[in-house]
């Protein structure tokens, strides 16, 4: 059963928002209800969701309200068949704390070695500038939103069963590039 974990630093924006958001897809698709999908955060600090997450989610059918933070664990990261990160300072931390290497969530959706930065990143005077913070909270919101059917699909060829096959395998039937057995 394939299962799905996103990192990134406090377990309250952008990962919790990539859980839900893959979750939701994946209600409304019941081929696919066997997957597991998780989130945690490098630091997971205890911290209350932003008010505008909340709505953001909510506007689109998901309650987090019942969400709890987590942080990183080498049993999380064991457990799991495809851990994402969000930003690069999450690809380091699983890289030096636990010697494994991760993709960006826009590697895996877009082929994009691009992070999908947290405020503070994108908006440097986020704390005065609650316009701007706001909008960018949106933008990410509806950014991560939108690419859980790129990522299902991705992940989907990653598991799907294997064809038996009797006599020789053509060369047109091999796996995409990184798929493992």
């Amino acid at each position: 059963m394939p299962s799905i974990l996103f990192v990134c630093t406090g377990n309250i924006f952008r990962s919790l928002v990539a859980e839900y958001a893959l979750k939701a897809h994946l209600c409304a698709h019941t081929q696919w209800s066997d997957w597991m999908v998780g989130s945690a955060g490098i630091e997971a600090r205890p911290q209350p969701i932003h008010p505008l997450v909340v709505a953001r989610l909510q506007e689109k059918g998901v309650d987090p309200s019942a969400h709890v933070q987590r942080r990183l664990t080498r049993d999380l990261l064991d457990s799991t068949s495809w851990v994402i990160a969000m930003g690069r300072d999450h690809q380091e931390c699983v890289r030096q704390q636990f010697a494994r290497e991760i993709p960006l969530f826009n590697q895996v959706c877009y082929d994009q070695d691009e992070p999908v930065l947290d405020i503070h990143e994108a908006v440097p005077d986020w704390a005065v500038n609650d316009a701007a913070a706001r909008v960018y909270a949106a933008s990410v919101v509806e950014h991560l939103w939108n690419a859980m059917p790129v990522l299902v699909s991705r992940v989907e060829w990653k598991y799907r069963p294997l064809p038996i096959v009797s006599g020789p395998v053509p060369s047109d039937a091999s796996p995409p590039e990184g798929r493992r057995r």
